[in-house]
This record gives C-alpha cells, structure tokens and sequence, in this order.
C-alpha cells in the first residue's frame, strides 16, 4: 500500500489497545501482523511424550509417587533483556522457595515456562545472560514451550534454533552457551509436547509467532489424540504461550487459541482440567463456566521477568475490582477472579489425588528493599475430579 500522495509507504504510528477496540473483550481475533513460521522436525518420536521419571533423581520421583503430590512453579515471559533486575529477583524468589531439608515431595520438582525464554529473537547468544545465568541456581529441571519471541527469528537465523538446542537437545548435553553454568540442555522431544509426571499430565501446545497465535495441522491432530488418550484419573493441563482469556489492555486473550482448543475438546470429548499461558506480562487467574456447572480455570502467568509489565483493562478510567464477569459472546461466562499488573512473580502449584492448589507470589518492586523477599498474592484449591474452587480456608 502507498500513499497517492507521495508514492511511498504510510507513516505507521501506535497502535490501538485493545480495550479501546470495543466492549472490553477478554478475547479477539487481531490482524495478523507476522507470517506463521514451518515447525522444525521433532527431535522425538510420536506421541512426543517425556516421561519426568526419565528426568528427577529417583529419590525425588519415588517421594511423589510416595506422597501422592507434585509441586512445581509455573512462569513466563522470562528473559531479561535490556533491564535484568526484574527477571534475577523473580529467579531468587524462586530460589528461596525451595525449604532447606523439606520433605522432597515439598521441593518443586520443575519449573514450567509458558514462552518467550529468550528475547527478542530467541537468538543461541542470549541463552546465557537470559537462561542460564539467572537460573544458575534453580535447583530442578526447566521445561518449556516456546513463545513467538523464541520463534521470531531474525534474517539469517533458524526459527526456534535456540530453543531446540537447549530444551529439545537429543541428550542432556552441555551447550556451549551454558558459559559458567553447569546445567545441561533438556531432552524435550518436540516444540510441542507432553510431560507425563504420577500427579498430572501437561501438553504443551506452540502456538506459533504471528499475533494471537497459530496452530495447525497436525499439531492440532495432535491435540485431539492427547485429549483423548491421556488417562483421566490425573488432571490434564494445557499449556501454551497466546492466552485464550485476558483482560489487559495491551494484547487480549486469543480467539484464534480459543477455538482451537474448544474445538479439539469438542472432538476429542474432553476439556481441559486448566490452561495455562504467558504472553501477557501480568498475572490473572479467570474461570470459565462450561456445560453443566463445572468450572475451567484459565490461568495467564506471564510476569516471570521481562521488564514491562501490561496493566488489566479500566472501565470508565476506573481500575476494575474482582471478581469480574465478561460475556466471552457464546454462552460461557468467564469470570477474573483476580489479577496482579504492578509486580513480578511466580506460580507455585501443588497437585495432590483430588486438588490442584495455587499460590501466587509477588516478588520486591527493583525500586523496594530486596529483603522484602516473597509475599503471597493469590491462593486457591481447585477440586479438579469435582471442576469446582473449594471455599478459600486461608
């Protein structure tokens, strides 16, 4: 397009928020402003499973099975460029959530990203300073999906390059961008994938590099055989980057990922036990009313590093105070039951035989006394065999 004027290409100036865009949406389909990216092949065999067995100390693994409860940390949107305070303080709230001589099934046993490991391009030579080095001390595995800054590669570059040498790499090898830490590549078998763990399953869907995500055949095949497959007396999560559900002013939540997994459950006959997704830099914890009453929690985490943070949408100028309830326009109501857009922080969850537990953590401003150290910001129990939020007892 030019203009008639001159003959070249328009001035482009910013772009519209999507709570501007109309009636407060927690979901919309944007213009496309990328071109999808080809996977590249698995580097695993179907059905792309990986076993968390294979993965933990034996010990480790034995005291899940034992207990009867997993404890992990979900986050996203990690890397620290340009300004790495926020993403160190997330690392070490992180690290000191791990009790000194605790019972091992208390210990987080992994940490879970939900994308965009490495900005802004995913790029091999920012694996140290945005990887390696601040989780120099994290003391379990790291597992991932990638986000469309690990997928946006620059001229020259293969997309996804850095993210399947370190979290896809045939064995657990030291990469040479490692530098000084000693953690080695992990062994996932594909950029889209599932972890097997005693407590739940996790699939983990990629959803591609252009605005509000894209997923296709036969990923989304794919999606409908792990539905229908997984076993269903553990809870089945859905992870991905582009959230379905969000009610910030800078992104939105995604039809295009509301469809895809709406549709896959509607093949597949199952929905999933909970969502999870980064992409916007906040946290927010939304439930979805499905048929018949039960409950699917929608959970965005997305504040695990990356400087700017995206504020939730106001109404009339006014901050909103939940719980709030949208009309997601097909019959489903969709309720924020909480948010945080003014602090980092990071997901604890703990999954036991019937309840899948919350607890959200903010961690110190750059600008307040790191002492500060931790501060609990949301807890929840979700009953997941019932699909409902047990009263909050805390």
């Amino acid at each position: 397009m030019t203009t008639p004027v001159t003959g070249h290409p328009p001035h482009v100036f910013g772009r519209t928020r999507p709570s501007q865009t109309g009636a407060y949406p927690i979901h919309m389909a944007p213009a496309r402003d990328t071109h999808f990216r080809d996977l590249p092949p698995p580097t695993g065999h179907e059905p792309f499973h990986l076993d968390l067995k294979t993965i933990l100390p034996a010990a480790a693994y034995q005291a899940i099975v034992d207990k009867k409860k997993l404890t992990f940390h979900f986050n996203g949107d990690m890397g620290g460029i340009d300004y790495a305070v926020p993403q160190e303080l997330v690392a070490k709230g992180m690290e000191d959530d791990f009790p000194p001589a605790a019972d091992p099934s208390e210990t987080p046993a992994f940490l879970y990203i939900t994308g965009d490991c490495v900005y802004f391009n995913g790029e091999v030579k920012e694996y140290y300073k945005q990887f390696y080095q601040p989780y120099e001390f994290y003391h379990g595995p790291i597992f991932a999906v990638p986000g469309n800054h690990d997928g946006e590669n620059v001229a020259g570059d293969t997309t996804l390059d850095g993210f399947i040498r370190n979290f896809c790499a045939p064995h657990a090898v030291k990469m040479p961008e490692a530098g000084s830490s000693q953690r080695t590549a992990m062994v996932q078998p594909n950029v889209y994938w599932t972890l097997l763990t005693p407590r739940a399953n996790f699939v983990g869907l990629y959803s591609n590099v252009p605005e509000g995500g894209e997923i296709r055949a036969p990923q989304t095949d794919w999606l409908v055989k792990e539905l229908k497959t997984l076993p269903t007396n553990v809870p089945l999560i859905v992870t991905l980057h582009h959230p379905v559900y969000s009610a910030d002013d800078h992104h939105s939540g995604s039809t295009y990922m509301k469809d895809v997994i709406e549709h896959a459950a509607q093949q597949a006959g199952r929905h999933p036990d909970m969502v999870v997704a980064g992409h916007v830099h906040n946290y927010q914890r939304i439930s979805k009313k499905l048929v018949g009453g039960t409950i699917a929690p929608y959970i965005v985490t997305g504040a695990g590093g990356y400087h700017n943070l995206h504020s939730i949408m106001k109404v009339n100028g006014q901050r909103m105070i939940p719980p709030v309830t949208f009309d997601d326009k097909q019959g489903n109501p969709v309720t924020l039951e909480t948010y945080s857009d003014d602090h980092h922080g990071f997901l604890r969850m703990e999954i036991t035989d019937r309840l899948i537990t919350g607890k959200y953590y903010l961690v110190p401003r750059p600008q307040e006394p790191f002492s500060k150290g931790n501060r609990l910001f949301d807890y929840f129990n979700f009953d997941w065999r019932k699909k409902q939020y047990l009263p909050n007892a805390l």
